[in-house]
This record gives C-alpha cells, sequence and structure tokens, in this order.
C-alpha cells in the first residue's frame, strides 16, 4: 500500500537560514560593514546580529565553517531578488526566434515581420527566417529568394546574415545574428509599438464596422473562377509575382 501524502510535502524551506536556522556550531562573521569579525560560537553571532538589530544570515553555507553575515534580511532578500531580475534579462540572449515567410507576401504583412524580426535583434536574439514555397511556387523560386534579400537587406542595421540562404525541403531557411550594441541601430518603434499594442485617445470613437459587399465574400477572398479586380489577384494579394506567370502563360495558350 502506498503512504499516504504529508500534509508537511509541499511546504518550501527558505532558500536562505537566518538566525536560529542555521545547523553549524561555529561561523565565520562577517559585519554590516564588510568587515572580518571572525569564527565564533553560533549563539555569540545571533546575540551580537540582536544587539545591532539586525539578522545573521548565512550566505555561504558550503564553506568551513560556513560565512554568515550581520545584515538586515529584508534589505539582504531585496538585493538578492534584484540581482536575480538583472540577471534574467540576460537569458534569452541566445534564443532564436523564427520568422516564415511567403512568397507572395504582401508589402504590409513584409514590413510588420521586418518590426518583429527588428525587436527580436534588439534584443540581443537571433531570427531564423523561413520561407516556404507552396505548390508552383518550386518552380520559380528566384521570386522567394528576392524576397528574403530583400528581407535580408532591411534588416542590415540590426544584424548580418550567418551564411547564404539555404534551400532545405521545399523552403528557404537563414539565420540573422544581432550586431553588437555599439554597431547596432536603435529600435525605432517604441516599446508600445513593439509589444503590439496601439493606444487610442479618448476624444476618439470606435468606428462602426461596415457590412461586406454584397457580391463578395465576408473574408474578402474573391471567388473560383472570377475575374481579376484592379490589380488584386484571385488569391487576395496585390501585384502578385505569380498571377503574372499565369497570364503570362494564357497569352501563350491563346496565341
Amino acid at each position: 500500500m502506498s503512504r499516504p501524502r504529508s500534509s508537511h510535502s509541499f511546504v518550501r524551506t527558505p532558500l536562505v537560514r537566518i538566525n536560529g536556522k542555521i545547523r553549524a556550531r561555529e561561523v565565520r562573521v562577517i559585519s554590516s560593514e564588510g568587515g572580518q569579525v571572525g569564527v565564533l560560537p553560533l549563539h555569540e553571532a545571533i546575540n551580537m546580529a540582536r544587539a545591532s538589530g539586525m539578522d545573521l544570515v548565512e550566505v555561504a553555507p558550503n564553506a568551513t565553517p560556513p560565512v554568515c553575515r550581520i545584515v538586515n534580511y529584508g534589505k539582504y532578500r531585496y538585493e538578492q531578488a534584484k540581482k536575480e531580475k538583472e540577471s534574467r534579462k540576460h537569458q534569452h540572449a541566445g534564443r532564436v526566434k523564427e520568422i516564415q515567410l511567403t512568397a507572395s507576401i504582401h508589402p504590409h504583412d513584409l514590413q510588420v515581420k521586418l518590426g518583429h524580426a527588428a525587436d527580436f535583434l534588439c534584443e540581443d536574439m537571433k531570427v531564423k527566417v523561413s520561407l516556404r514555397f507552396r505548390g508552383r511556387e518550386m518552380a520559380h523560386q528566384e521570386i522567394g529568394r528576392e524576397v528574403v534579400a530583400r528581407f535580408l537587406t532591411e534588416l542590415t542595421p540590426y544584424g548580418v546574415a550567418a551564411e547564404h540562404p539555404r534551400l532545405i525541403g521545399r523552403g528557404l531557411n537563414v539565420i540573422i545574428t544581432p550586431l553588437p550594441r555599439n554597431r547596432r541601430a536603435k529600435n525605432p518603434r517604441t516599446p508600445t509599438e513593439s509589444a503590439g499594442l496601439s493606444e487610442a485617445t479618448p476624444d476618439e470613437e470606435p468606428q462602426p464596422r461596415q457590412a461586406p459587399p454584397p457580391n463578395r465574400p465576408s473574408d474578402g477572398a474573391l471567388p473560383r473562377g472570377s475575374s481579376i479586380e484592379a490589380g488584386v489577384a484571385s488569391d487576395g494579394f496585390v501585384n502578385n509575382p505569380f498571377a503574372q506567370l499565369d497570364e503570362q502563360a494564357q497569352d501563350r495558350q491563346t496565341a
């Protein structure tokens, strides 16, 4: 039979031992000013700390004897938490963020992804650019390479490509490493814009949502078999390079 769980199984012990929780008989004491007091019995060190209105905090438990410091425990925990917070800021320096592109990406979508990539590079993170060819796009890889080359050119002030883009399967991949801080341009976007948040002024009122035209689906896509309208291709992209290739193929068939 399995033993029932104890009610104290989830009780966490303090990270740092103080005062009577210190287990050593003798400790090496450091005064509140940082000077060496020497090796003292534990009870004498505790009395010395209490006489000054402070706590005896164990700062090096693995030393022989353990090293304890006379300090205000609340202030000590605040300083330790502040150091941990500063160290966590640099933990994401080795992380890699991925940006996915397509050969027929809209210019506005490309600018949005450029902004995200610049944010990542300004935070000392690497960026992996992945462009996947879909269907007939594999026959015109030069269009996808132009998109990736344009993407890398726009990010030149923030990072540099580790190597030339490589075609792996149906995807074109390249990794961008951030430039050193002294050579890297500042992020042009504000922290609010980088987080994807927009602040509306109190005078502005939300505009009512307009209903889509009756001859067009609600998602904005054209139905199959419909003609191309004013430079908008059947897949919903403006100036789609693959739509031009289709028109050229149809002209050759009619000729």
